[in-house]
């Protein structure tokens, strides 16, 4: 379908149905007594015994079973700062696939503020309704700052543009690594774009975990050689001035070899280009400069860094886009909701770096590898369920 196709018909739905989502009730109320069950003066009980014990709301409410979808609309798809309402779209699709992938309930909530303390304020207050908090689209580095003030209030919260989107590289890249016959320990990668999906990428891919400014190395278990991480001004390294406290976190741990530059002099000699960044930033003789069958990840929306038909002819070993229209299709839908039907099934109160790796690794073996085809498609059978279960072991 052409993309102007696509634009239309994608309104037209939206039009006719006022939206994605609707309230359903599970229970219908065709006489007194049932409403006196689900009403007064039956619904007491449940709540002097949630009082008494409030786990049990996940038992006798909706919070054992829903997550909330949270935006403030500031870094929406490729679409950039488009305010809350503008977002609520894309919330509603959020939580539909939830629903649909996973069997998760989930309830979008798009907020006026661009304050992280706001931010985080309101998400601590209605926290207690859900199982978990799915953050979307907040633009980095308010996204960091919000994440990081939340990991102890009793639900995890996960920050899907980060995290989802880091977990499907890695599981991408594991495939691409054994269809290149090259160790993941020996790759020499280049993450092009420092927002919150490049700062994810390259937390996941060294091992490392970060609080406040500060990183150390977590997990050797699916650690790169080297990475080297560029944002619009270039080469991130000691010799930038004014990068913000997350990027000078990673400082100690990327870019090994000292490289100065821009994208030209980091692509020399690297295995794998990572881009999250803007269109077009991909030249033939970038993709010439890299080892042999080189891994090209050009994952910027709508337009790649390179268009794959280009970075083939250019040498590119295994290609992939955050697009459908393309073959490996590198896309956050293989990740979040199965993260979620996780944080349901297992009443979880945190999402660890180890359960991330589980689910990278869990995708990377669902199918046998292709040069055009490097993960599973997002219809593939209980996929979430499956995923899940190895979440949880």
């Amino acid at each position: 379908m052409k993309k102007d196709d696509v634009y239309q018909k994608a309104l037209e739905l939206h039009r006719k149905h006022n939206g994605k989502l609707a309230v359903e009730s599970l229970i219908k109320i065709k006489s007194k007594e049932e409403l006196s069950l689900v009403y007064t003066p039956g619904v007491a009980e449940p709540s002097r015994q949630i009082a008494k014990d409030p786990t049990l709301a996940y038992d006798l409410t909706l919070k054992g079973r829903t997550v909330a979808v949270i935006s403030n609309g500031t870094a929406v798809l490729g679409l950039g700062d488009i305010g809350p309402e503008a977002a609520l779209p894309v919330m509603e699709g959020k939580a539909q696939l939830l629903k649909d992938f996973a069997g998760v309930d989930a309830v979008p909530l798009v907020i006026d503020t661009k304050e992280p303390e706001e931010i985080t304020r309101f998400i601590k207050q209605v926290a207690p309704t859900f199982a978990g908090i799915n953050l979307e689209d907040i633009a980095a580095p308010a996204c960091f700052q919000v994440e990081e003030a939340l990991q102890d209030i009793g639900v995890p919260v996960f920050h899907d543009d980060q995290h989802g989107t880091a977990i499907v590289v890695a599981a991408a890249l594991k495939n691409a690594a054994v269809l290149a016959n090259k160790p993941i320990s020996q790759l020499k990668v280049v993450v092009s774009g420092a927002g919150a999906a490049g700062i994810a990428i390259t937390k996941l891919l060294l091992g490392l975990e970060c609080l406040a400014g500060r990183c150390f190395l977590a997990t050797d278990d699916f650690r790169v050689k080297d990475l080297i991480l560029l944002d619009s001004k270039g080469i991130i390294g000691p010799h930038r001035k004014n990068l913000n406290l997350y990027k000078q976190s990673l400082l100690g741990f990327i870019n090994k070899e000292k490289k100065l530059g821009g994208l030209k002099e980091a692509l020399e000699g690297a295995d794998v280009f990572i881009g999250v960044s803007k269109p077009n930033l991909i030249t033939p003789r970038m993709i010439k400069s890299m080892s042999q069958k080189p891994i090209i990840f050009a994952m910027a929306n709508p337009e790649p860094e390179i268009l794959p038909d280009v970075a083939k002819q250019a040498g590119a070993f295994i290609v992939g886009t955050g697009r459908s229209d393309y073959p490996n299709q590198i896309n956050n839908v293989l990740a979040f909701p199965a993260i979620f039907k996780a944080v349901v099934d297992g009443r979880l109160k945190k999402i660890s770096l180890k359960m991330k790796l589980r689910t990278a690794l869990a995708l990377a073996k669902m199918i046998k590898p292709t040069p055009e085809a490097i993960l599973p498609d997002p219809f593939y059978p209980d996929l979430a369920s499956q995923v899940a279960r190895e979440i949880l072991r």
